[in-house]
């Protein structure tokens, strides 16, 4: 969860109805170009004449040839597939829910427990470059802070990939206590919005062992 040093430096506080807009996530100061855009073809059509670089081509392409692509699911005609988020606490799985998921949900967390959130995802038809995830937090409708947690580029595979975000510590304090909305956007270099939804954390004294009733809301107690 994004701390109150990571609010927008102007002291302003976006609505969270409002879509993330990816370049209020992009440094000002960065020099990254993101490459120029290549299918898996023309990557594998290149420097033919080259046997060591075609050799590593087909390792990074595992599952790739020139007759044809990875298709993970046919009827998706989107490249990245995001199926599954978890959120781990003191190295446990507590939690996982399927994505997209079907409404908003609530995530309970013992204040100042340590923890950090857990993706699922395929890649198919084409690389991926600069893949990450964003998020805007705010709290009775004021914003609280920004995060962008980079997970790198991907090949298209079979397999699904799995991606650890960095380890956090849940805020403390009597203060802290309370619902965070937190908006997030899978998002890559183009800027494709390939996945966005809108979840919960609760920060709470102790862990909650009580579902609340929240019949519009699927709410999730993660219990240590």
């Amino acid at each position: 969860m994004a701390t109150q040093s990571q609010q927008n430096p102007q002291g302003e506080h976006p609505q969270m109805d409002d879509e993330i807009r990816i370049d209020d996530f992009s440094p000002t100061d960065s020099i990254y170009t993101p490459p120029a855009v290549k299918s898996v073809k023309e990557i594998l059509g290149a420097d033919t004449n080259d046997e060591s670089l075609q050799k590593y081509k087909k390792q990074l392409l595992s599952g790739n040839s020139a007759e044809g692509v990875v298709i993970v699911d046919a009827n998706n005609p989107l490249n990245v597939i995001f199926t599954n988020l978890s959120v781990v606490v003191d190295s446990e799985v507590k939690h996982s829910v399927p994505l997209p998921p079907k409404e908003e949900f609530t995530v309970f967390l013992k204040e100042g427990c340590v923890y950090h959130i857990q993706f699922e995802f395929y890649v198919q038809r084409e690389i991926v470059t600069g893949l990450k995830y964003l998020h805007r937090v705010s709290r009775m409708g004021v914003g609280v802070g920004k995060e962008t947690q980079m997970l790198g580029s991907f090949a298209p595979r079979q397999e699904p990939y799995v991606y650890s975000s960095n380890t956090e510590e849940a805020p403390h304090g009597l203060l802290s206590r309370g619902k965070y909305r937190v908006r997030s956007l899978i998002t890559d270099d183009d800027k494709h919005r390939w996945l966005e939804w809108i979840w919960h954390i609760e920060i709470t004294k102790d862990w909650h062992h009580d579902q609340p009733s929240q019949p519009s809301r699927r709410s999730i107690s993660l219990q240590h």
